[in-house]
């Protein structure tokens, strides 16, 4: 009888075809996590995000992992550090850890883009903040995101990030 350790196995790519992967809704912005901490190994995390006109998260620091934009569509104003910045289409924006930053979409059309985190594992919490996205769910209504906030607190904590 012989075993089957998990570095004799060959190396295998990761395919999500289009429209698959988990989708929330976080604060009225949607998020598809395409690859997590687990089938990267903990490499890295990855999502697709679409953040409609005015939409983006309020700023943060990730203590434990570095993160990247690439726009996608639409155009975001980002806040990285103490400057701010606008993004475009073709833009790619590396914040590395310990960085304040956040995003809001100033465009009147919905931004999509690409987000990574290095390493995985800050993906998970958007699984846990956001409420199922499936094709034809809407968001939540904005009310109910005031009633989350310290709910949110407390998850992006566990993930080595904070609101500030």
């Amino acid at each position: 009888m012989s075993f089957e350790h998990v570095h004799d196995r060959a190396p295998r790519a990761i395919y999500v075809p289009p429209g698959s992967g988990l989708s929330r809704w976080v604060f009225g912005d949607r998020y598809t996590i395409k690859a997590t901490v687990e089938s990267t190994n903990g490499t890295l995390g990855f999502m697709e995000g679409i953040v409609p006109p005015g939409g983006g998260p309020p700023a943060h620091i990730h203590h434990e992992v570095d993160e990247a934009f690439y726009i996608i569509e639409g155009r975001l104003e980002l806040l990285n550090g103490d400057r701010e910045l606008f993004a475009e289409p073709g833009s790619f924006v590396f914040v590395p850890k310990g960085t304040v930053h956040g995003f809001k979409n100033v465009s009147d059309e919905p931004c999509k883009m690409l987000i990574m985190f290095m390493p995985g594992g800050v993906e998970q919490a958007f699984l846990e903040l956001g409420v199922p996205a499936d094709d034809d769910t809407p968001p939540p209504p904005p009310e109910q995101y005031a009633t989350d906030v310290e709910n949110a607190m407390r998850i992006v904590k566990k993930y080595g990030a904070e609101y500030v």
